[in-house]
C-alpha cells in the first residue's frame, strides 16, 4: 500500500519551518505541518513519489527538496515537462535501431541517461502519451536500460507532479496502472493556499526576497495591513498567482516597504469586471476599501470577531467600532 499523507482533517497546530527552501513547505498551520513532517520521513526512501497539487502549486520545487534530503542528492536532478514537444526523444533519446528485445534502450544524451545515480522529475505526468507511459513503466519495472547498447543500472528515483485529477485517469485507464502504482510508493497531496491562509503571509515574505533578489533591488518588506489584505484572498492560482502579484507590487514601486496601495493594483481580482472609473473624493474611495477588506476578512473567519482582528491587527473593540461606522452588518458575527 502506498504511503500517503492527506491533508483533510488537520486538528493541531504545528509550529515547524520548512526544511529548507521549499516554497510549498513554508508555514506553521496544520496542513502543512502534516506534509513537513511526511517530507522528511520518505526524504531518504528510494521509491517513487507522487506530488498532487492544484494548478500554480510550485511542485518543483518541493520535489527539489526531496532530492536533496535524498540518498542520491549528490546526483543529478533532471525536470522534464510531460506535455513538452518531442517528448519520446527529450526523455530517451535515439538509440540504435537494432537492439535485443529484453530491455528497454535509451541513448547518453537522453533524459533517462541524464538522471542516473539522481531523480527523474515528471511535471504534469497525467500528460505523458500512452507510448512514453508504457516505456517508463518498463524501465522502472527492470530497474535497468540500455544506453548506446550496453546494459546499465538505473538508480533513478521518479517523482511525479499530478493534478488533483490523477486518481480519475488511473481508474479510466487514462494513466497506466502499474506505471502509477511505482511511482505512487509515496504520495503527498499539496494543501492550496486558501486552506492554509496563516501561511500566505511567510510565503510572500519569501517570494518578496526572491523577486527582489532576481531583480537586484534592494530587499523591501510588506507592511501588516499588506500582509493581512494577502492571506485574506483566496488564490486560486495558488504560489505562481501570489508571485505574479508581488512581482508586479514590486515593479510599481521603489519604496523599501510594500503597503496596501501599492498591493492593491497589482492583484487584478477580476479582469472581467468593466473599466476602471473614478468616482468620488480619495476619502470616499478609501471608507470604501476599507469596508469592503474589513468585511471580506470576517467572511474569511467565519464572522468571528476575534480572530477577524487578530488578522487585520486591531483590537476587537476597534472592530466592533469600525464594523458599526462603515455599515458592515453584524447579525452573523460571534466572539
Amino acid at each position: 500500500m502506498a504511503d500517503t499523507v492527506s491533508l483533510a482533517g488537520a486538528r493541531s497546530a504545528r509550529v515547524a519551518r520548512a526544511p529548507t527552501g521549499a516554497l510549498e513547505l513554508i508555514g506553521r498551520s496544520a496542513s502543512i505541518g502534516r506534509v513537513q513532517e511526511f517530507v522528511r520521513r520518505i526524504a531518504a526512501l528510494d521509491g517513487g513519489v507522487v506530488i498532487v497539487a492544484e494548478p500554480g502549486a510550485d511542485v518543483e520545487s518541493l520535489a527539489r527538496e526531496l532530492h536533496a534530503h535524498s540518498r542520491t542528492a549528490a546526483g543529478p536532478f533532471v525536470p522534464i515537462a510531460c506535455g513538452a514537444d518531442g517528448l519520446d526523444r527529450l526523455l530517451f533519446g535515439d538509440p540504435p535501431v537494432k537492439m535485443p528485445p529484453d530491455l528497454e534502450a535509451v541513448s547518453s544524451d537522453s533524459r533517462v541517461a541524464a538522471a542516473l545515480g539522481g531523480t527523474l522529475f515528471l511535471q504534469d505526468v497525467a500528460e505523458l502519451p500512452a507510448a512514453v507511459q508504457a516505456r517508463l513503466a518498463r524501465i522502472a519495472r527492470d530497474g535497468e536500460v540500455r544506453i548506446d547498447g550496453q546494459p546499465v543500472a538505473t538508480a533513478i528515483r521518479l517523482i511525479a507532479g499530478a493534478s488533483i485529477g490523477i486518481d480519475a485517469d488511473v481508474h479510466q485507464h487514462r494513466f497506466r496502472h502499474d506505471l502509477y502504482r511505482r511511482l505512487s510508493a509515496s504520495r503527498i497531496d499539496l494543501p492550496p493556499l486558501r486552506d492554509r491562509a496563516e501561511d500566505v503571509p511567510a510565503i510572500a515574505s519569501r517570494v518578496l526576497e526572491d523577486v527582489c533578489a532576481a531583480r537586484a533591488v534592494a530587499p523591501r518588506t510588506f507592511t501588516q495591513a499588506a500582509l493581512a489584505l494577502l492571506a485574506a484572498l483566496p488564490w486560486p492560482g495558488n504560489v505562481a498567482e501570489l508571485r505574479e502579484v508581488v512581482e508586479r507590487g514590486v515593479a510599481a514601486t521603489h519604496e523599501e516597504t510594500l503597503q496596501v496601495e501599492h498591493v492593491l493594483p497589482a492583484l487584478q481580482l477580476d479582469r472581467r469586471t468593466s473599466a476602471f472609473v473614478p468616482a468620488g473624493t480619495l476619502r470616499e474611495a478609501r471608507l470604501r476599501f476599507e469596508r469592503d477588506y474589513i468585511a471580506a476578512v470576517l467572511q474569511h473567519h467565519g464572522w468571528r470577531m476575534a480572530a477577524a482582528a487578530q488578522t487585520l491587527g486591531i483590537q476587537r473593540p476597534n472592530l466592533y467600532r469600525k464594523a458599526r461606522q462603515l455599515g458592515i452588518p453584524l447579525a452573523r458575527v460571534s466572539d
